[in-house]
Protein backbone atom coordinates (compact mmCIF):
# COMPACT_ATOMS: atom_id res chain seq x y z
CA UNK A 1 0.00 0.00 0.00
CA UNK A 2 1.27 3.49 -0.82
CA UNK A 3 0.14 6.82 0.52
CA UNK A 4 1.17 10.43 0.08
CA UNK A 5 4.04 11.15 2.47
CA UNK A 6 3.13 14.82 2.81
CA UNK A 7 6.24 15.68 0.81
CA UNK A 8 4.59 15.17 -2.61
CA UNK A 9 6.17 11.72 -2.83
CA UNK A 10 4.29 8.43 -2.95
CA UNK A 11 5.27 6.80 0.34
CA UNK A 12 5.96 3.09 0.42
CA UNK A 13 7.49 3.47 3.89
CA UNK A 14 10.97 3.24 2.37
CA UNK A 15 13.69 5.82 2.91
CA UNK A 16 13.85 9.54 3.57
CA UNK A 17 12.20 12.05 1.19
CA UNK A 18 14.78 14.25 -0.52
CA UNK A 19 14.71 17.27 -2.82
CA UNK A 20 17.56 18.04 -5.21
CA UNK A 21 18.07 21.11 -7.41
CA UNK A 22 19.73 20.68 -10.80
CA UNK A 23 21.29 23.36 -12.99
CA UNK A 24 23.55 23.70 -16.01
CA UNK A 25 24.82 26.63 -18.06
CA UNK A 26 27.58 25.04 -20.16
CA UNK A 27 27.43 22.57 -23.01
CA UNK A 28 24.28 20.63 -23.87
CA UNK A 29 22.38 21.75 -20.78
CA UNK A 30 19.28 19.64 -21.36
CA UNK A 31 21.29 16.49 -21.94
CA UNK A 32 23.32 17.15 -18.79
CA UNK A 33 20.16 17.44 -16.69
CA UNK A 34 18.52 14.37 -18.26
CA UNK A 35 21.67 12.26 -17.86
CA UNK A 36 22.13 13.42 -14.25
CA UNK A 37 18.54 12.43 -13.47
CA UNK A 38 19.22 8.98 -14.91
CA UNK A 39 22.30 8.63 -12.69
CA UNK A 40 20.26 9.63 -9.63
CA UNK A 41 17.61 6.93 -10.15
CA UNK A 42 19.51 4.08 -8.44
CA UNK A 43 20.07 6.24 -5.35
CA UNK A 44 16.85 8.29 -5.25
CA UNK A 45 13.92 5.89 -5.48
CA UNK A 46 10.66 7.00 -7.08
CA UNK A 47 12.50 9.92 -8.66
CA UNK A 48 10.21 12.62 -10.05
CA UNK A 49 11.51 15.68 -11.85
CA UNK A 50 10.01 19.07 -12.61
CA UNK A 51 9.96 20.52 -16.07
CA UNK A 52 13.10 22.39 -17.12
CA UNK A 53 13.21 26.14 -16.53
CA UNK A 54 15.45 28.52 -18.51
CA UNK A 55 16.73 31.23 -16.17
CA UNK A 56 19.08 34.17 -16.16
CA UNK A 57 22.22 33.85 -14.02
CA UNK A 58 21.70 35.28 -10.52
CA UNK A 59 24.57 36.68 -8.47
CA UNK A 60 27.32 35.08 -10.59
CA UNK A 61 28.20 37.82 -13.08
CA UNK A 62 27.96 37.69 -16.86
CA UNK A 63 27.41 34.05 -17.84
CA UNK A 64 25.32 31.93 -20.20
CA UNK A 65 21.70 31.29 -19.18
CA UNK A 66 20.93 28.33 -16.95
CA UNK A 67 18.60 25.41 -17.39
CA UNK A 68 17.22 24.45 -13.98
CA UNK A 69 15.02 21.70 -12.56
CA UNK A 70 14.19 20.01 -9.28
CA UNK A 71 13.81 16.36 -8.43
CA UNK A 72 12.29 14.54 -5.48
CA UNK A 73 12.31 10.95 -4.33
CA UNK A 74 13.40 8.80 -1.40
CA UNK A 75 16.79 7.55 -0.29
CA UNK A 76 18.16 5.20 2.32
CA UNK A 77 21.45 7.11 2.38
CA UNK A 78 22.49 9.63 4.99
CA UNK A 79 22.49 13.27 3.92
CA UNK A 80 26.31 13.21 3.81
CA UNK A 81 26.43 10.05 1.67
CA UNK A 82 23.86 11.51 -0.73
CA UNK A 83 25.84 14.76 -0.99
CA UNK A 84 28.97 12.73 -1.80
CA UNK A 85 27.10 11.02 -4.65
CA UNK A 86 25.84 14.38 -5.97
CA UNK A 87 29.40 15.75 -5.96
CA UNK A 88 30.66 12.61 -7.72
CA UNK A 89 28.01 12.97 -10.44
CA UNK A 90 29.03 16.61 -10.91
CA UNK A 91 32.67 15.55 -11.34
CA UNK A 92 31.66 12.91 -13.90
CA UNK A 93 30.14 15.74 -15.95
CA UNK A 94 33.35 17.76 -15.81
CA UNK A 95 32.27 20.18 -13.08
CA UNK A 96 35.11 22.47 -12.10
CA UNK A 97 35.13 25.04 -9.32
CA UNK A 98 37.84 27.56 -10.28
CA UNK A 99 35.98 30.26 -8.30
CA UNK A 100 32.65 30.58 -6.46
CA UNK A 101 29.80 30.95 -8.93
CA UNK A 102 31.85 29.82 -11.96
CA UNK A 103 29.89 28.54 -14.97
CA UNK A 104 29.11 24.85 -14.68
CA UNK A 105 28.27 21.84 -16.78
CA UNK A 106 26.21 20.52 -13.88
CA UNK A 107 25.24 21.73 -10.43
CA UNK A 108 23.43 19.38 -8.03
CA UNK A 109 22.33 20.75 -4.64
CA UNK A 110 20.73 18.82 -1.80
CA UNK A 111 17.87 21.15 -0.90
CA UNK A 112 15.79 19.16 1.60
CA UNK A 113 16.35 15.89 3.44
CA UNK A 114 13.00 14.95 4.96
CA UNK A 115 12.30 17.37 7.77
CA UNK A 116 15.91 17.25 9.00
CA UNK A 117 18.01 20.27 9.83
CA UNK A 118 21.71 19.51 9.34
CA UNK A 119 24.60 21.89 9.96
CA UNK A 120 27.97 20.20 9.57
CA UNK A 121 31.19 21.26 7.89
CA UNK A 122 30.49 21.15 4.15
CA UNK A 123 26.81 20.21 4.56
CA UNK A 124 23.89 22.46 5.46
CA UNK A 125 20.33 21.19 4.94
CA UNK A 126 17.94 22.72 4.14
CA UNK A 127 20.14 24.44 1.59
CA UNK A 128 20.82 27.84 3.18
CA UNK A 129 19.87 29.94 0.13
CA UNK A 130 17.06 27.94 -1.46
CA UNK A 131 14.36 30.26 -0.05
CA UNK A 132 15.88 33.19 -1.99
CA UNK A 133 16.21 31.41 -5.31
CA UNK A 134 13.28 31.47 -7.68
CA UNK A 135 15.21 29.09 -9.98
CA UNK A 136 15.02 26.48 -7.18
CA UNK A 137 11.62 27.32 -5.68
CA UNK A 138 9.55 27.36 -8.88
CA UNK A 139 10.63 23.92 -10.16
CA UNK A 140 10.40 22.46 -6.65
CA UNK A 141 6.94 23.92 -6.08
CA UNK A 142 5.82 22.28 -9.33
CA UNK A 143 6.46 18.80 -7.88
CA UNK A 144 6.44 19.30 -4.09
CA UNK A 145 4.56 22.49 -3.31
CA UNK A 146 3.25 21.12 -0.01
CA UNK A 147 6.68 20.18 1.36
CA UNK A 148 7.26 22.18 4.55
CA UNK A 149 10.60 23.90 5.05
CA UNK A 150 11.65 22.69 8.52
CA UNK A 151 13.35 26.00 9.32
CA UNK A 152 10.54 28.46 8.49
CA UNK A 153 7.52 26.14 8.73
CA UNK A 154 6.32 27.47 5.35
CA UNK A 155 5.35 25.31 2.39
CA UNK A 156 7.56 25.36 -0.71
CA UNK A 157 4.62 26.63 -2.79
CA UNK A 158 4.13 29.49 -0.36
CA UNK A 159 7.84 30.34 -0.48
CA UNK A 160 7.74 30.29 -4.30
CA UNK A 161 4.73 32.62 -4.31
CA UNK A 162 6.49 35.13 -2.10
CA UNK A 163 9.49 35.54 -4.44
Amino acid sequence: MTRDSGFGIRDSGFGIPVAIALGSNLGDRERCLRDALALLEPTVHGLRASSFHETDPVGVGDQPRFLNAAAIGRTTLTARALLDILLDIERRFGRERPWPGAPRTLDLDLILYGSAIVDEPGLVVPHPRFRERRFVLEPLAQIAGDWVDPVTGRRVGELAGSR
